[in-house]
C-alpha cells in the first residue's frame, strides 16, 4: 500500500503541474472504487481552476473554491499526468482533463477513493487523525507525553492513525531499526532519550524515502509513471534470514497486529 513518501511523492510531483490550472473535463470509466465515485463530479469540476494540492496522513486533497477532492489510493492506486486523450488501459478508471493534459487515475485493486468534500470543512475521514510526523509538532516530547502508561508495542503505536498518521509497517520497521529499539518493547516504557532518538530517526526515515522516490510495492509509481527506490535501502524490512547490513546478525520476522515485523535481535533492544 503506497505510504506517506509515496503519497507525498505523488502530491509534489503533481502540484507544480496543475495548481492553478482550469479543470476542462471529468472522465469517469469506472466509478465503482471502495466508495463510488461521485457520478456528478463533471458538473462539480468543470470550470474550476483547482487552487492547491495538499496532504493529510495518506490522502491528497485538491482545494478548489467551492470544495475539496479527497483522493487515497488504496493498496495499487496510482495518479499520473498524462496527455488529455491518450489512450487509456485496462485499470485507467478516472480522468481530470485540464486542457491538453489529464491527471489520471489508476487503481487495478480499485481499493481506492475518489470523494467531494464541498465547502471549508474537513471531510469526515480526516476527523481523528493524529499527529503529522513531518510536520513541527512531532518530536520526543510529543512522543514521550503521548506514550505515557501505554502499554501497546511500540511499532503498533507508530502504526495507528489516531496518534500519528502515515507510518506503515516499512516505515515503521525501519525507524525502529535505526533507533535501535525492539518493536515489541511497550511505548509507555520508552524514557525521554530514547523518544528523543525514535521521532529523529522516523523523520529520518522518511525524508530519505522522500528522497529516494518513496518504496515500489506493488504497483505504486510517482505521478511521472517512476518508480521509486528506497526499497534497495532496506535495514530490515522483508529480510528475514540475511546478515543485518550493521552486525551481520540474521533479520527476525514476528507477527505484530496480523502484519509482518522484521527486526534485528542483536541490534534492537
Amino acid at each position: 500500500m503506497p505510504e506517506l513518501p509515496e503519497v507525498e511523492t505523488t502530491r509534489r510531483g503533481i502540484a507544480p503541474e496543475l495548481a492553478g490550472a482550469t479543470v476542462s473535463a471529468v472522465i469517469i470509466r469506472n466509478g465503482r472504487l471502495r466508495h463510488p465515485i461521485p457520478a456528478d463530479l463533471g458538473e462539480i469540476l468543470s470550470g474550476q481552476p483547482l487552487l492547491a494540492v495538499e496532504r493529510r496522513a495518506k490522502y491528497l486533497l485538491f482545494r478548489f473554491a467551492t470544495g475539496s477532492l479527497l483522493v487515497h489510493l488504496g493498496m495499487s492506486g496510482s495518479l499520473r499526468i498524462v496527455p488529455a486523450g491518450h489512450p487509456p488501459e485496462k485499470h485507467d478508471h478516472l480522468d481530470i482533463v485540464f486542457g491538453g493534459r489529464a491527471l489520471r487515475l489508476r487503481d487495478p485493486r480499485r481499493f481506492g477513493l475518489v470523494l467531494w468534500q464541498p465547502g471549508d470543512g474537513a471531510h469526515p475521514l480526516l476527523a481523528g487523525l493524529g499527529i503529522e510526523p513531518l510536520g513541527d509538532s512531532f518530536d520526543g516530547a510529543w512522543l514521550h507525553r503521548a506514550s505515557r502508561e501505554r502499554r501497546t508495542p511500540v511499532k503498533l503505536f507508530l502504526m495507528d492513525a489516531a496518534h500519528v498518521v502515515g507510518i506503515g509497517n516499512i516505515y515503521a520497521s525501519e525507524s525502529l531499526f535505526r533507533a535501535g529499539i525492539d518493536p515489541t518493547t511497550p511505548v509507555g516504557e520508552l524514557g525521554p532519550r530514547r523518544c528523543a532518538r525514535l521521532a529523529a530517526c522516523v523523520r529520518e526515515t522518511l525524508q530519505d524515502a522522500l528522497a529516494a522516490g518513496g518504496s515500489t510495492l506493488r504497483d505504486f509509481v510517482g505521478s511521472n509513471g517512476a518508480p521509486g527506490y528506497f526499497q534497495q535501502q532496506y535495514f530490515v524490512y522483508g529480510r528475514d534470514g540475511e546478515a543485518c547490513r550493521k552486525c551481520a546478525t540474521p533479520i527476525r520476522k514476528r507477527i505484530m497486529g496480523q502484519r509482518a515485523t522484521f527486526y534485528c535481535p542483536h541490534c534492537q533492544h
